[in-house]
């Protein structure tokens, strides 16, 4: 096959695979950012210029030994093609003493990581110079025109990775596959091998997106911190309010089902508990679980009880307040999910609703996506739960409706959990 890459190149991709990878907590990502000096922010960005490399080559490489021939697929070499991309624009991308920063100053910085306790380049290492040094203003707006420029290139990755999939799964029909069906003509879900890939491949973008964020973020607001932002690292909010995200995730989940039902207000939702509870957290991602939770429920019963019902029975979203966790159960009447089909839900693209994924995508926006239909809503809010040390679980009965019980850690020393 002919690449666009240069062997070179590529040779680098293999050998920067072999490195691991380095995770970071919620701890350290706020214990760095705290009030940031230009040191610190340099600190910052070294670390993912040098760490991000590492986490595009181990996708790239996976990328291309992916088993049952996802390889091959056009929209995985698509994607492989994009990381890859992205590796050559962070390795050519030129070091901050080609940019006139003293030598010195980051022969210091060496030199205290060398005497600490941590060995090799680790996220949180403050320094104590905190001197405003002129010369990093340039490689800093550079790197972060890189960086942005990367997270931009691989929005659509989600849904592109989705559509390879349906490539390998249309694939299997016209060959007839024993894969798609078993003896009895039942539908098959996906092999375990892609179900994996697709978890490890889900979270490590989870990663990525967290790392360029909120570098993004910390390095644009510790030159012009935003009005109201007292309480943010970068993207995290020190004091984030789950009633208030909690809220604004069942508005805008009502808004959708009311867009696609062609329904007015749509089934009620009761926030009980500790709503007025605040913690640190990415309010970004707690939005995300929580609308994807409240959409299922909120299609589940006016399926259930058809879109003319007078009264639909509410959804309730209770919260509890532990030491450890802050716990989330959010309960619909929709009807559940038969006992059977339960092992079957943290799998991707199980679905029983129509698959809108070959339209065209580059015409959807965010702000109007679907009720339901990509078959990786739980799966993926379950990254996003488990990415700082939490969990989500489904309790079902059949006939009456389900509980989804979201875990989110109040600890904060959970790493990454990067593969």
């Amino acid at each position: 096959m002919v690449t666009k890459f240069p062997p070179k190149l590529l040779e680098q991709v293999k050998r920067l695979a072999l490195q691991p990878q380095t995770p970071v907590s919620l701890k350290q990502f706020v214990e760095f950012g705290h009030r940031p000096s230009p040191m610190t922010i340099l600190r910052g960005n070294q670390f993912v210029q040098h760490e991000l490399p590492v986490r595009l080559a181990h996708r790239v490489v996976e990328l291309e030994n992916l088993p049952h021939g996802l390889s091959d697929m056009p929209s995985i070499r698509r994607v492989k093609d994009w990381y890859t991309q992205s590796f050559e624009d962070l390795t050519n991308l030129p070091q901050p003493e080609d940019y006139g920063v003293p030598i010195k100053t980051l022969q210091s910085m060496n030199k205290n990581l060398a005497g600490s306790e941590d060995k090799g380049l680790r996220y949180f290492n403050p320094s104590t110079n905190c001197n405003e040094i002129p010369e990093l203003d340039a490689w800093n707006a550079d790197f972060i025109k890189c960086i942005e420029g990367i997270k931009r290139r691989h929005d659509p990755t989600v849904k592109t990775v989705a559509q390879g999939v349906l490539e390998l799964k249309e694939h299997w029909y016209k060959a007839n596959s024993p894969m798609l069906k078993n003896a009895t003509g039942t539908p098959l879900p996906l092999p375990t091998a892609i179900q994996s890939f697709l978890d490890r491949f889900y979270m490590s973008r989870i990663g990525i997106r967290m790392l360029i964020g909120q570098t993004v973020t910390l390095n644009k607001s510790s030159k012009n911190p935003p009005p109201g932002a007292e309480d943010y690292v970068g993207i995290i909010c020190t004091k984030t309010n789950l009633g208030q995200i909690a809220w604004e995730a069942a508005q805008d989940a009502r808004t959708i089902c009311q867009d696609y039902y062609g329904v007015w207000g749509g089934p009620e939702i009761k926030l009980l508990g500790k709503t007025d509870v605040e913690f640190m957290y990415v309010p970004s991602h707690l939005h995300h679980m929580l609308f994807e939770l409240l959409k299922n429920s909120l299609r589940a019963v006016v399926e259930r009880y058809g879109v003319d019902c007078e009264e639909w029975p509410e959804i309730k979203v209770v919260v509890a307040e532990g030491k450890e966790d802050i716990t989330i159960k959010i309960s619909d009447e929709g009807g559940g999910i038969p006992r059977s089909g339960m092992p079957l839900i943290w799998t991707y693209m199980y679905t029983t609703a129509e698959n809108p994924l070959l339209e065209d995508q580059d015409s959807r926006q965010d702000y109007r996506a679907p009720m339901a239909g990509y078959g990786y809503g739980l799966p993926i809010t379950r990254l996003y739960a488990r990415y700082f040390g939490g969990d989500l679980r489904l309790i079902s009965m059949e006939g009456y409706g389900t509980d989804a019980y979201l875990h989110l850690s109040r600890l904060s020393k959970e790493e990454e959990p990067l593969q």
